[in-house]
């Protein structure tokens, strides 16, 4: 081929490599592209869509699908799910609910009321504690995150069933006189007109970005992900990493169980129903591979603000419910493809360090 040709096939390949450009800042930035025209559509269908007081309150919404959707895409980060956080959001608003409600000591003779800080680190516990369960099941007993995850879910929806007879927990707000009043700052109370549900998610998100882009253990995360094997034999502590994620998807669900709980002023056994599903929805459409090893919590947010800020422009324009749900789908079908066409035959990334995970030479003669 002489000079001139390759010339000319540098010419003419040059408006193809510039859309392939485009095409991969179109995929790398659909969620906040279709956040983008979201607004602008229901902006022009409704007159109070774009308002300052209309997108805090959608942000307020939106603040309960982000808690859970951060600590879901640390889970599917390592490439594991979990289904339970629905499950897990209405049993420790149920118990935070009967906390507020007084606990009876038979032997004293009398009932004890904690106070609102006790409530919120005994409910984190408890969802610590769930996500444990979760990750003793997957690392150590070897059963398939997705019905590890749904039998959870099963478990703790019937405990908050029993533990509520199928009731709901009213007034939440407490009594001066018992000093367990504030359950619902959370909920109604802002800073600087910022909801506190919103400022909740921001400083989780803020620890999630430090855990996953500035420790060991988010190197760890995205290391599994890639490939767990090769990770454990470069010295991964892989069991120890599968359930520590776990229990950062229960803590998660456990304050947005608190949050929705305050919002509401009242906690019922059946709140956070297929919550899990809009949780997987907005990390999908934040662009995180299901596999593992492919995510941020950048795009986990978009993904929650599309997903929240879609759902609450439908219910302002008089959409019905059953078109809400079908648009809803088509949204995570469609994010679920641009997925598929952005990962097609690219190799996973480095993790967060940037030096590649390099498998150990076992002994001779060992099985790998």
């Amino acid at each position: 081929m002489t000079t001139a040709n390759k010339t000319a096939q540098g010419v003419q390949g040059a408006p193809s490599r510039g859309g392939i450009d485009i095409v991969r800042i179109l995929l790398e930035g659909r969620a906040f592209f279709a956040l983008i025209v979201i607004i602008v559509v229901f902006s022009m269908l409704s007159p109070v869509y774009f308002s300052t007081a209309n997108f805090l309150v959608m942000a307020s919404h939106v603040a309960i699908y982000g808690l859970l959707a951060i600590g879901m895409l640390v889970v599917i980060l390592t490439g594991g799910i979990d289904l339970s956080v629905g499950s897990t959001l209405g049993l420790c608003g149920v118990v935070a609910g009967a906390l507020m409600q007084g606990v009876e000591i038979e032997v004293l003779g009398s009932i004890f009321y904690p106070s609102v800080w006790v409530v919120v680190v005994l409910t984190c516990a408890l969802g610590g504690f769930i996500g444990a369960v979760n990750g003793v099941l997957i690392a150590y007993l070897k059963v398939p995150a997705f019905v590890a995850t749904l039998g959870v879910l099963y478990c703790a929806r019937g405990v908050a069933l029993l533990l509520t007879n199928g009731l709901t927990y009213n007034n939440l707000g407490g009594q001066p006189e018992l000093g367990n009043t504030g359950f619902d700052w959370l909920g109604f109370n802002t800073f600087f007109n910022v909801p506190i549900g919103v400022l909740v998610l921001v400083a989780l998100a803020i620890i999630a970005v430090i855990l996953l882009n500035r420790t060991a253990f988010g190197r760890w995360v995205y290391s599994t992900g890639g490939n767990a094997r090769a990770a454990e034999l470069s010295g991964v502590p892989v069991k120890f990493t599968t359930i520590s994620v776990y229990v950062f998807s229960g803590i998660c669900a456990a304050v947005a169980g608190l949050v929705l709980s305050s919002q509401l002023t009242s906690a019922g056994p059946t709140a956070g129903t297929t919550y899990e599903l809009t949780a997987i929805a907005a990390v999908v459409v934040g662009g995180a591979a299901l596999t593992g090893g492919r995510g941020n919590v950048r795009g986990t947010l978009l993904g929650a603000f599309v997903i929240g800020f879609l759902s609450d422009g439908l219910v302002i324009i008089g959409v019905s419910a059953y078109w809400q749900t079908v648009f809803t789908g088509a949204v995570i079908v469609l994010a679920v493809l641009m997925n598929s066409i952005q990962y097609a035959k690219r190799p996973k990334p480095l993790p967060a360090s940037g030096n590649p995970v390099i498998p150990q030479k076992e002994p001779a003669g060992k099985l790998a």
